[in-house]
């Protein structure tokens, strides 16, 4: 299977390139998913697993926008970008460290994190 690249989005093309059936193309990423041992997802949801990776790995909100061809910010980041739960509990660590105050765990009069 080869691909295509129009203004805005990838167009994937048979062999002889016309335009592929999208149940053949489901078929043949189902097949894939098998062969590789992977749990099977619907093959759009490919574009937020990307979307995700890329929040994930830093990149800005407008490359995520322009890599999956949004025209809004707005639509990339509320529908397509998710945070792992990991993600998640390591953010509010680090709330936890900031409100602690010096990084050591003790607050300014001795006491561990706010406990008596």
């Amino acid at each position: 299977m080869t691909s295509i690249c129009t203004r805005r989005q990838v167009v994937f093309t048979t062999r002889y390139g016309t335009p592929i059936e999208p149940r053949n193309l489901n078929r043949s990423f189902e097949a894939l998913c098998a062969r590789a041992g992977v749990r099977r997802v619907r093959f759009h949801d490919l574009r937020h697993t990307c979307a995700s990776l890329l929040h994930e790995q830093g990149a800005d909100a407008r490359t995520i926008m322009e890599v999956l061809g949004h025209s809004s910010i707005r639509v990339t980041m509320d529908i397509y970008t998710f945070v792992r739960l990991d993600s998640q509990r390591s953010a509010f660590d680090r709330v936890g460290d900031a409100l602690r105050g010096d990084g050591n765990g003790a607050d300014h009069d001795g006491r561990s994190g706010g406990r008596p």
